[in-house]
């Protein structure tokens, strides 16, 4: 689905196609230049370039919308397992030897469980997630093309480079938001808070450094005393998961209404 912003020129024109430069072989007597048009033949334009136009982010905000929603409902989940499994290692803990095998076996079932379906969940939400950003990346480079200081690619590159995915897409989202925001009616610069952008992505940053805490101290965990340790910090990042999702439903909903604004009604507010 695209739309059009009110008011956007039309693309420049397409100069006429020009072949490449012909082979430096002399032509036969009377006959053209290869590549060249026979005398009296008609010169066609090549091909139009492609021109970007602006696609509506709507239906693929309302998937990350669902897909985040679900992430959240898993991540609850696993911070009840972890819980059972904290709760279950103080009382092995206490009574050596009187927790049932069935119960600890329970336990590591509805661990691996939660792991598995935060896996899975993850990959579908990041995927959609990174469509839709590369999407309303586009769109804000066809608002304001100067409102960016690197390539549209990044947009998607950002994400996978160490170190660098922890601030390097927080930049462009900010780009991005400057572009998809409405001018005042004289043309002077409007100010619409990032306070979604900005606490969404502490949390999620924050949400990442002790998910991977707890990865690594759950990965070494060979007593009752490091397991209930461990559960504690997972019973955290789970928390701060959950929050992080319901902050990134705002900023995605957000930016997707103020590109769907200035797309509908121009680059100025009414107001």
């Amino acid at each position: 689905m695209s739309f059009s912003a009110p008011g956007s020129p039309p693309p420049p024109g397409q100069p006429p196609y020009t072949a490449a430069a012909p082979y430096p072989a002399q032509p036969y007597q009377g006959q053209p230049h290869p590549g060249q048009p026979y005398p009296g033949q008609p010169v066609y334009p090549g091909p139009p370039p492609p021109v970007d136009v602006l696609r509506s982010p709507q239906g693929l905000a309302t998937a990350l919308t669902v897909l985040l929603s679900v992430a959240a409902a898993i991540d609850l989940f696993s911070a009840g397992a972890n819980m059972f499994a904290w709760s279950l290692m103080k009382d092995v803990i206490a009574e050596p030897g009187q927790v049932p095998d069935d119960t600890l076996d329970l336990s590591d079932i509805l661990t691996g469980l939660a792991g598995g379906l935060q896996l899975l969940a993850m990959l579908g939400t990041a995927t959609v997630f990174i469509v839709w950003f590369y999407r309303v990346r586009v769109n804000g480079e066809i608002f304001r093309p100067d409102a960016f200081s690197q390539g549209r690619g990044w947009a998607i590159g950002g994400w996978f480079i160490p170190v660098g995915n922890l601030f390097l897409p927080f930049r462009t989202a900010r780009q991005i938001w400057t572009a998809s925001t409405q001018l005042g009616p004289d043309g002077s610069y409007r100010h619409v808070s990032t306070a979604p952008l900005t606490a969404w992505w502490v949390v999620w940053v924050v949400a990442l450094c002790v998910d991977r805490v707890f990865s690594q101290m759950y990965k070494r965990a060979e007593t009752p005393e490091a397991v209930r340790d461990a559960s504690a910090v997972g019973i955290a990042s789970d928390l701060l998961m959950v929050a992080a999702a319901v902050l990134a439903v705002l900023f995605v909903r957000k930016l997707t209404a103020l590109q769907n604004t200035k797309a509908a009604q121009g680059p100025y507010a009414a107001v």
